[in-house]
């Protein structure tokens, strides 16, 4: 028999507003903020609710949020418009931008196209839009969010307001210890930003959303098309990686067409028990029996075909795993249980000292190294640079990955990449040229004062999801 929904994924609503700054200062914010959760409230009333007048909240005043909630040192985009230039008589450039919103005179431009390099080797395209249009595009998603809110289910945590990359980890852990699951489905979507048709988008979003002004405006955004080396060509598909408003694209796309579907497939075919957790694109499925977990993979692969997207092959794969995954294989004459990596993480099957199965997660092996070269090359290249300079470069680096590594069971692979960062920070020293090369008494003083020490900042899954 299978669940009706996920136990250890609770569909907790922020209770916030999904809007900076949380306290208005003016009357008209304080109205525009109580629109909203009137918008929310009817979207929660009726699940089948279409709404035909949304531009209204897309005001001045939430276009000012918008414009203060951005990064104020993001890359500027084709208009190479910073954040503190567009700043500079910025009353008279929002009400421009409201009146050409609500008059149907704006146009979306370009998005300047860079490229970032990925831990395998391969580069990722990334979008950078222009500050008008980011403005624009965050304040359309402030509106869209407390719609789509009422309607995404539990198990998906990419993008959406109080439910971190850490939620869905420990979602995962809850399912693996504590429920029926003896397989697990890996499946990450093979180009997903790149492959979202836009044709099928609208049509989600036209379940919920019916002002023509708002789709107009979003399907402008979608056909602005990209830059590249002075180029420009339109885009019939796909959205921008880093644009501000394609994440929550990508959650409206995926409610529809994985979400739902999952959660109907399991109530109708399976067998067993069946849990999904999905970040972004990102997804792990539990099966109690592994026919479940073969069926569904084939139906799945035709689900997604019907809507242009496809698994990818080489980190999409069925493994057993779970408590009794250990004894099976040894049973078979097998090795240990396959691991599978999910959000940064490798999880391993594993024995608590009290003899209960667990799941150990330790920091991905590929991106470690990947990380310590990209170390490695900035020493090389910043080699004579101020010491206190560089302690102060690598205690930002060290700090951002234990506060998000830094979950229980993966100390150990903390401490060594903290060893290593010091060595090489260390060999670099030595190569200045000095007569006297740094000793490592000096060298344990200047650790001591920048490499802070590794700590565990993350509770216990079960902490987290029982407090």
């Amino acid at each position: 028999m299978t669940l009706m929904a996920e136990p250890v994924e609770r569909r907790v609503l922020a209770e916030r507003k999904t809007e900076y700054p949380a306290a208005p200062s003016t009357q008209s914010e304080d109205r525009a903020e109580s629109g909203l959760l009137r918008l929310r409230t009817a979207t929660r009333r009726d699940e089948r609710l279409q709404l035909n007048n949304l531009l209204h909240h897309v005001s001045v005043d939430r276009l000012r949020n918008a414009y203060l909630a951005l990064n104020r040192k993001a890359a500027t985009g084709v208009d190479d418009m910073s954040w503190e230039g567009y700043g500079v008589d910025l009353e008279s450039r929002l009400h421009d931008l409201h009146c050409r919103l609500h008059t149907g005179r704006y146009r979306a431009q370009p998005s300047k196209r860079i490229w970032i390099p990925k831990a395998n080797g391969q580069q990722r395209p990334i979008g950078v839009a222009a500050l008008e249009d980011k403005i624009v595009q965050q304040a359309l998603v402030w509106v869209l969010e407390t719609i789509f809110e009422e309607d995404f289910l539990g198990f998906s945590y990419g993008f959406r307001p109080g439910r971190s990359q850490h939620r869905a980890l420990d979602a995962l852990y809850m399912t693996l210890t504590q429920k029926k699951v003896s397989w697990v489905l890996d499946a990450d979507i093979q180009g997903f930003f790149d492959e979202l048709d836009h044709e099928w988008l609208m049509q989600f979003i036209s379940h919920r959303v019916s002002d023509k002004r708002v789709l107009n405006i979003l399907v402008r955004t979608l056909r602005a098309g990209v830059e590249e080396d002075g180029q420009r060509s339109g885009t019939r598909i796909g959205t921008p990686q880093g644009a501000v408003i394609s994440p929550l694209l990508a959650n409206i796309y995926l409610h529809y067409v994985l979400d739902l579907w999952v959660h109907q497939w399991r109530q109708r075919h399976a067998r067993g028990e069946v849990y999904i957790v999905r970040y972004a694109d990102d997804f792990a499925l539990g099966f109690q029996y592994q026919s479940d977990g073969h069926a569904l993979y084939t139906a799945l692969v035709r689900r997604l075909t019907q809507f242009g997207l496809r698994l990818h092959p080489d980190k999409t794969r069925l493994i057993e795993f779970g408590r009794f995954a250990q004894a099976n294989r040894k049973a078979q004459g097998k090795g240990k249980p396959e691991t599978f990596d999910f959000l940064g993480f490798t999880h391993i099957c594993a024995v608590r000292r009290d003899g209960c199965f667990t799941v150990r997660r330790h920091t991905i092996a590929k991106r470690q190294r990947a990380t310590l070269l990209r170390i490695k090359e900035w020493l090389r290249r910043n080699l004579m640079v101020n010491v206190h300079d560089q302690g102060r470069w690598l205690r930002k680096v060290l700090t951002g990955l234990v506060n998000y590594y830094g979950v229980p069971g993966n100390g150990v692979s903390l401490q060594t990449f903290r060893t290593e960062i010091c060595r090489h920070w260390c060999k670099a020293l030595r190569r200045r040229g000095n007569k006297r090369p740094i000793s490592w008494v000096n060298m344990t003083k200047h650790i001591k004062r920048w490499i802070p020490t590794v700590r565990i900042v993350h509770p216990y899954p079960n902490q987290r999801w029982c407090g």
